[in-house]
This record gives structure tokens, sequence and C-alpha cells, in this order.
């Protein structure tokens, strides 16, 4: 698949580790488990959504924009690497705020929060949970135009055509890992959220022929509203490279939201723990977190055989931990 064909801007220096993960796999009793370790990529504090921003920010400068306006819930990884990534080309970034729990703003949270206010966003918009962000976005981006800027808008994630080819570029990228390793990759698992990671990692394998299929954890909708959102933006994502991706291969996997978005489980905390216990790794409580309690229930399903590698995607979010230590009190 030919990514050069596509303008990009580079936050990292060379490639994320992909490294096996022997005590946690031993803990486990399952397959090997490999991570990708997304969590350091460049930008503030890193994420997922630095290899998105990377496209997203060339097609913006491409386009003539001088400011950014992007969206997230209120400890918004995306948000908060969307910002870093204008600091870095010296723009302006405003973002809306969804409050998705009643009452979880507060002006002098830590964490993302934190991050938002030490960057220096250029405004807040702190909107209720369901609200249409694109419609709060665009209010947003006409008073920018006022001011005689132009505005690039963001979707939540930053989960579009634009922004996803960030994960097709990270599979071949493991791809090239793997090769180097000798590694036979069988199952890849990741955090199924906005989608965008999702659908790129789907399309990536599929497009570069090598029919390892893609798990996503659902960390935040059922799959009978999650899957067509994978799809559509697989679909889209694919259609730029002239290919059409076929919809039945896209795998959601439901259970690990417990009781809501970014809200505390048993399992997710077990993950994180497990984690941090056995391999000195830090998972988030909203997203990677409840994405590898699902690899943890998997496991334990028998989904995966003795011998086999599973590549789970670290995505990042590591400083919401501070804003949810009560989710680890003991």
């Amino acid at each position: 698949m030919n990514l050069s064909q596509f303008p990009r801007r580079r936050y990292t220096e060379g490639q994320t580790p992909l490294e096996f993960l022997p005590r946690l796999s031993k803990e486990l009793g399952g397959p090997n488990i490999w991570i990708k370790r997304d969590d350091m990529l460049g930008l503030a504090a890193g994420g997922n959504k630095t290899r998105k921003l990377e496209f997203l920010l060339a097609d913006a400068m491409a386009k003539g924009a001088d400011t950014l306006i992007t969206c997230g819930a209120v400890q918004s990884n995306h948000a908060r690497l969307t910002l870093a990534a204008a600091c870095k080309e010296g723009f302006p970034c405003h973002l809306v705020i969804e409050e998705r729990v009643p009452g979880s703003y507060k002006t002098d949270a830590t964490g993302n929060n934190f991050l938002f206010h030490l960057m220096g966003a250029a405004s807040y918009t702190v909107v209720p949970g369901g609200s249409n962000t694109m419609e709060a976005m665009e209010k947003v981006a006409e008073k920018v135009r006022q001011q005689g800027r132009k505005p690039y808008i963001i979707p939540g994630g930053g989960s579009n055509e634009v922004g996803t080819l960030g994960y097709v570029a990270c599979a071949e990228e493991i791809m090239a890992q793997a090769f180097d390793k000798g590694l036979k990759i069988d199952y890849v698992v990741c955090t199924s959220g906005s989608g965008g990671t999702h659908a790129g990692l789907a399309v990536g394998f599929w497009g570069n022929n090598t029919k390892i299929p893609v798990i996503g954890i659902n960390i935040s909708r059922p799959t009978e509203t999650q899957r067509p959102i994978i799809c559509k933006d697989a679909k889209a994502t694919a259609a730029r490279f002239g290919l059409d991706f076929p919809e039945e291969i896209v795998e959601n996997v439901e259970g690990y939201v417990g009781p809501g978005y970014s809200l505390s489980s048993p399992e997710m905390v077990e993950a994180v723990k497990l984690m941090a216990q056995t391999e000195a790794i830090l998972l988030d409580p909203v997203y990677t977190g409840k994405s590898f309690a699902g690899l943890i229930g998997l496991i334990r399903q028998g989904r995966f055989k003795q011998g086999e590698n599973v590549v789970f995607i670290h995505t990042g979010g590591s400083p919401a931990l501070y804003h949810y230590k009560d989710y680890f009190a003991e």
C-alpha cells in the first residue's frame, strides 16, 4: 500500500518497540503476548493519536489552515495530543470538551486536563454528554474565521479517512518488525473506541495480504453500534488506495465497558495492576485497561492456542491514571 502518496508530518523518531512480555504470558498461561508500545510515540506523553495527527496536520497545512479545533471527553488523550501537535507547529488549538459523565468536568482536574492548561489551549467549550460535537466545533470555527484565521476541524479521536492512515502505517511498521524478529503474528488486539486505530490496522493488515485478524475490544459502545463505525471508516480509508474493504473481516468484542465509558470495572483494575506488576508497563483506566481486560477474557475463554503470538496495541493514555487514581484504592 503506497502511503507515500499522502502528505505526512513526523512527530516520532524511528519505530515504537514491539516487545515480548514473558512474565505476563507465563502468568496468564495462554499465548505468547507481545505489545506494540505506541504509548512511546512522540508529542506530550505519547499515544496512538500521534500517528493520526501526522497525516491530519499535514492535510491541515496543505489546505492553508492556521488553527486547530477538536473535541474529546474530559480526560481526552486525543485533545492532549492535538494540542501538543498544534504547539509543535505554532498553531492555536481550541478544545470542545464533552462531559460524558455528568459533573465530571473540573477546571482544576489533574491528568490530561492539567496538560491542556500547561500547553495553553486557546479556548475551552464544555458541552453535555451526547451533544453534537461537530456542530459545537463548527460554532467555534465560525468565531475563528471572524478573527481572520483559517480553522481546521479534527473529529473526535482523529478518526476519519485521513487520520486512519496513521494506523495503516502502523500495520506496515509491525509487519517490518515481525520480519526482522522472525515472528509469525497470529492475532492483533486493540482498543475499539472512536475507531481509527481499529479500522486502520484492519485495512493495513488486509491490504498487505497478511491474513492477520484484528480484534477490537469495545470500550464505549455495544457491537451493534460500534462495528458499523469501524466498517465505515475502514471502507473510506481503503477507498483512498482504490480498494474495496471487506466488512465481514471486522471483529468487535463487547462485555468490557463495565458500567459505562470511563467508569471503573473490576476487570479493568485487574488488567492495569497485572500489566504494571508483571511488566512495569502503565495502562490507562479508560481505554487500554479495558481493552487489555478484553484480551485477558479471551485468553481465559480459550480463544488462543498455546504457542500462538498475540500482539496487543498499547495506545497510550497513562496521564489519565493520575486523575483516576481512586479507582485503584485498596
